[in-house]
């Protein structure tokens, strides 16, 4: 159990700081772009591994070398964890900081040694004058502000091609200190289009969870007709084993489906825009979990499982490019206004989308297990993600109606 729960807190931790970076050091076209490939290797990353669970490891040479087919699906997910750490952890070179002396303080300063190169991204290639940084600690990326200050350096990688206003020009003031008091504040002083948009992106994960984490159940339970609960040598546990099976190969084709429909969406989106991809999302998910939900077939279950790539694909690319889309009309108007004060910093809005997902998993893993056993069926499971996301249809087309 420890081991589960340190495995899953990983897996969700990660995600709010790789979209915080990738906003750190890409341009608004390369975030879009960026977000896209998130979502593609995610779908295919999902499709690998559904795919190792959907075969029968149990009778393999692998099988009776490591005991049984979960410890075969656990090697291959220590295999991959350990290939794509070394990978990580050597894909992207530090420039080390070398100590230089400062004519304004006594002390040392820090300056980025090697040439200022122009490296990853498409913001603007000029040259650039070196910043000083009077002390290690302020090298850091700029959106990781909770208040959205200005930043004092580059961050690790984009000082080579991230050219700001603020970067060009002494910084005087210090920085002000993240705080828990400062982090509550960012949050409640939110915007109400950025509260507006955690709130659908909380209906969009609590409907999507409510599906996908009784999924194999309910193929196992309802299309198959199969009895988790009957004896392990019986017909009935057999087809629910089989029907779980079957389920895994649903979640393989939703994840190649979110992987396709993450390519599709940059075609798609220069004719309906951002907020009908977000809109048509949910919609195609609601009424794919309705249909699955009143005719439980195999075949047609299978092919409806697309949907949920539809589902997942949006989830983790339209609400992150709405924020980017709200930084860059906020710096717009400042630079329109002439005002010298700073967009909101975008780590704390990442991170309260992030919060959405441990917030919808909370409330689903709380309430859905009641669910089931008050109503002796999993079928309520994909009644409910449907419904839920039928309200979120609703939820962001009031958004959208208040935002514009």
């Amino acid at each position: 159990m420890f081991g589960v729960v340190l495995f899953d807190f990983a897996a969700d931790f990660i995600d709010g700081p790789i979209k915080a970076y990738l906003f750190d050091v890409c341009s608004h076209q390369d975030k879009e772009r960026g977000l896209h490939y998130h979502a593609l290797f995610t779908g295919l990353g999902g499709a690998c591994g559904y795919l190792v669970g959907a075969m029968d490891w149990g009778h393999s040479v692998l099988g009776q070398l490591l005991g049984s087919e979960y410890q075969v699906i656990y090697f291959f997910s220590a295999l991959t964890w350990g290939i794509f750490l070394a990978v990580h952890l050597f894909s992207i070179p530090e420039k080390p900081l070398a100590k230089v002396p400062s004519e304004s303080s006594p002390s040392s300063a820090l300056l980025l040694l090697g040439p200022h190169s122009n490296g990853y991204g498409a913001l603007g290639k000029e040259p650039i004058s070196p910043v000083i940084s009077t002390s290690p600690t302020d090298v850091r990326p700029r959106s990781y502000s909770a208040l959205g200050e200005r930043p004092r350096s580059f961050s690790a990688l984009g000082e080579a091609n991230s050219v700001t206003s603020s970067a060009k020009q002494p910084i005087k003031e210090d920085q002000k200190k993240m705080t828990f008091r400062s982090l509550m504040k960012a949050i409640f002083n939110m915007p109400n289009h950025y509260r507006f948009l955690c709130i659908s992106h909380l209906l969009g994960w609590a409907a999507f969870l409510c599906n996908m984490l009784f999924f194999t159940d309910f193929m196992g339970q309802i299309v198959y007709k199969g009895n988790p609960y009957a004896e392990h040598n019986s017909t009935a546990y057999v087809t629910y084993e089989r029907g779980v099976e079957v389920g895994c190969w649903g979640l393989c084709i939703n994840a190649v489906s979110s992987a396709l429909y993450s390519y599709v969406q940059r075609f798609l989106l220069p004719y309906i825009g951002l907020k009908g991809l977000y809109f048509m999302g949910y919609f195609v998910f609601g009424m794919g979990t309705s249909l699955i939900g009143l005719f439980p077939d195999v075949i047609a279950t299978l092919i409806l499982c697309s949907v949920f790539g539809v589902m997942s694909s949006t989830l983790y690319t339209i609400p992150f490019n709405l924020i980017a889309e709200y930084q860059r009309e906020e710096e717009e108007q400042i630079k329109l206004q002439g005002g010298n004060e700073s967009p909101r910093g975008t780590g704390i809005d990442c991170a309260a989308l992030t919060c959405m997902v441990q917030l919808a998993q909370i409330i689903v893993g709380a309430g859905l297990g009641a669910l089931v056993n008050a109503a002796g069926s999993v079928i309520v499971v994909v009644l409910s993600a449907s419904s839920i996301s039928l309200i979120g249809c609703i939820f962001i087309a009031l958004f959208i109606r208040y935002v514009e």
